[in-house]
């Protein structure tokens, strides 16, 4: 990495709903499997955790949790802590405590797998999703996904997990978070319903991109609703391959669901989305991923306007670095980066772009659990010369 001064205006405030930002340098949500298991399915946030947040918060400064199961049948990932228990709820009461200490601010984005996990992980209980098909491949345990094939919702199982999403707002609010994140990117559950590759049900949540987005409005109103909608935001990913997500038609099928967002009631219209680059992909390099795009001349751009006409912030996330995050803003692309990999291994991320210091790398190997457990997660150093 070279060592580019970002001055302007990865450093200057900004107003994100209830929040007022000193910098706009944001920790992404990042599972990285650490949280202690309490039972079968059921992990909490632990001192690691409480040390792994700690080290990244600053003051005025964002962060995003990882993916948090709001409910034991809503996971699919061991070492994952979740926001359905009492313990899990000191756990994170512990890390919010830690970050309010720094002078920071951190949601918990709140998630559902649906069809992202197999029975044996759920106790058993069916896999849900949108529809019936099964991801291709296999779970963490080794078993294959289409082996736990996935049910679709019925109407009552979508309106009682609507209701899941809204108890956990209000535990992620009792945990002393500043508000929370939907989770509807990445081929999770939401995702699931809004992707036209995998939502083929005929009722009221399938069919049309106004159908498909159905659940997401609903999720947003109900929790909006319970905890302010200034305290609320939604991340989304258009151009997702991952979990088998691929949609005939990004640009015009998400420009129309920002729109519905955008033409929420302004006490359910959330603070932000938080967008995910079309360049980023889990498995494809950069290159591979926008030449597989290219017909659908995808960019967040096409999104922007929309959302700043209601006065709805956009956080741009995926293959952010010291020569592209500042240029995003100054173009009038986002209003907050979005860092994940660079934030793992540089704790004191934003001091370094500010001062353009040069960066760690990061160890990829290290991503998703470690033994020892703190190994390329609380180990990266601070910057000391």
């Amino acid at each position: 990495m070279g060592s580019i001064a970002i001055t302007d205006p990865l450093f200057e405030s900004v107003r994100l709903g209830a929040l007022t930002l000193k910098h706009r340098v944001v920790l992404a949500p990042l599972t990285r499997m650490r949280a202690g298991k309490e039972s079968e399915g059921v992990y909490v946030p632990n001192e690691l955790n409480v040390e792994y947040y700690s080290q990244r918060a600053s003051e005025g400064g964002f962060m995003l949790t990882e993916a948090t199961p709001i409910s034991r049948h809503a996971a699919g990932y061991p070492g994952v802590p979740g926001i359905f228990t009492s313990s899990q709820i000191a756990g994170w009461k512990k890390v919010t405590d830690a970050v309010h200490a720094k002078g920071g601010y951190i949601y918990c984005q709140l998630w559902h797998v649906g069809r992202a996990t197999v029975s044996s992980f759920i106790e058993g209980k069916e896999v849900l999703g949108a529809s019936e098909i099964p991801i291709s491949g296999n779970a963490l345990d080794g078993s294959e996904y289409a082996a736990s094939p996935p049910r679709a919702m019925t109407i009552e199982e979508i309106q009682d997990t609507v209701k899941e999403y809204v108890s956990a707002a209000k535990r992620a609010r009792e945990a002393g978070f500043d508000g929370v994140e939907v989770h509807g990117a990445n081929g999770y559950l939401l995702d699931q319903f809004l992707h036209d590759n995998v939502n083929t049900r005929t009722d009221e949540y399938g069919g049309s991109i106004e159908k498909r987005s159905r659940i997401i409005l609903e999720v947003l109103k109900a929790v909006s609703a319970e905890i302010g909608a200034d305290r609320v935001g939604i991340r989304l990913s258009p151009y997702n391959y991952f979990q088998d997500t691929r949609d005939s038609n990004p640009n015009a099928n998400w420009l129309t669901l920002c729109s519905m967002i955008a033409g929420l009631p302004e006490e359910s219209r959330p603070a932000y989305v938080h967008m995910v680059e079309p360049r980023f992909d889990e498995v494809m390099d950069e290159a591979a991923k926008i030449d597989s795009l290219a017909s659908d001349k995808p960019s967040l751009d096409v999104f922007r306007p929309t959302l700043k006409k209601s006065g709805i912030s956009l956080l741009a996330a995926g293959s952010f670095n010291a020569e592209n995050a500042g240029s995003k803003l100054a173009a009038g692309g986002a209003d907050a980066v979005v860092f994940g990999r660079y934030f793992i291994s540089n704790p004191d991320l934003p001091r370094r772009l500010k001062e353009g210091l040069p960066l760690t790398p990061y160890d990829r190997t290290t991503f998703y659990g470690a033994d020892p457990a703190e190994k390329g997660y609380t180990d990266y150093p601070f910057y000391t010369k």
